[in-house]
């Protein structure tokens, strides 16, 4: 075969290698995003003296095999719930007036026996998985916002989303990831109701 057949042999080879890689990838985001849902979610726009946006939501989702397999071999799990408020202007791109991260840490103690689920300096223990993952799936009165930023809020987008974080697992376990469906974990990006008693 002559070298320009040779050189367009490869060239569609790596088309076709190309598409492959992105029709997998393109599948492990659906998987992902099928594996958490989002129930509810709303803003609360309070005034003094707990003045401020909050968020209420409520998540849906169980663990895979691997995860739990994971925690209850002592291999801390993170979840993390992202929140964003932007403002739409029609003669330039949106704002974002504000965003937030709420992130646990999900931990398992053989000798105890107990779960632990950390929220930055605050930890609690829990005898089930189960108990332990429903505060993970309820979110209450969250902070998300000043007052000051719900403003005009016909002209508000919020959104929200729960993932599980796996840049936080230990090397073994984020190359795992990167083939084992087991660890895509994830919702997609959720419209969050903004309370009606807003003053505009």
């Amino acid at each position: 075969m002559s070298a320009p057949g040779r050189a367009r042999r490869i060239w569609i080879g790596g088309l076709l290698a190309a598409g492959v890689v992105l029709t997998l990838a393109l599948a492990a985001g659906a998987r992902a995003a099928e594996s958490v849902s989002v129930i509810s979610a709303a803003l609360d726009v309070r005034d003094d003296p707990e003045a401020g946006v909050y968020l209420n939501a409520q998540f849906a989702f169980e663990p895979s095999p691997a995860i739990e397999d994971a925690v209850r071999r002592g291999i801390p799990v993170y979840f993390v719930i992202d929140f964003e408020l932007v403002r739409t202007r029609w003669y330039w791109f949106n704002k974002q007036v504000a965003s937030d991260v709420l992130g646990y840490r999900l931990s398992y103690s053989p000798l105890t026996r107990q779960f632990r689920l950390s929220r930055g300096a605050l930890a609690q223990p829990f005898e089930t998985l189960d108990e332990a993952l429903s505060t993970i799936r309820t979110v209450r009165d969250w902070k998300v916002a000043a007052r000051e930023a719900a403003q005009s809020p016909e002209h508000l987008l919020a959104r929200v989303r729960l993932r599980l974080d796996t840049t936080m697992l230990p090397k073994p376990f984020q190359v795992d990831t990167l083939t084992n469906r087991d660890w895509a974990l994830a919702s997609d990006w959720h419209p969050v109701q903004i309370g009606a008693d807003v003053q505009h």
